[in-house]
């Protein structure tokens, strides 16, 4: 993997978690699926 590829590597991991950022670290998957959800109702995506 060259220089290059690793800078896009990771460009692309850090916008694929950009909505993890207030999540703690070492939450676990039921806080992370709290989060999420809760961040759905404020935005009126829930059912």
């Amino acid at each position: 993997m060259s220089a290059e590829d690793r800078v896009t590597d990771d460009s692309t991991e850090s916008e694929d978690d950009d909505h993890l950022a207030n999540v703690s670290d070492g939450a676990g998957c039921t806080e992370i699926w709290e989060y999420l959800a809760e961040r759905r109702e404020e935005n009126g995506d829930g059912s």
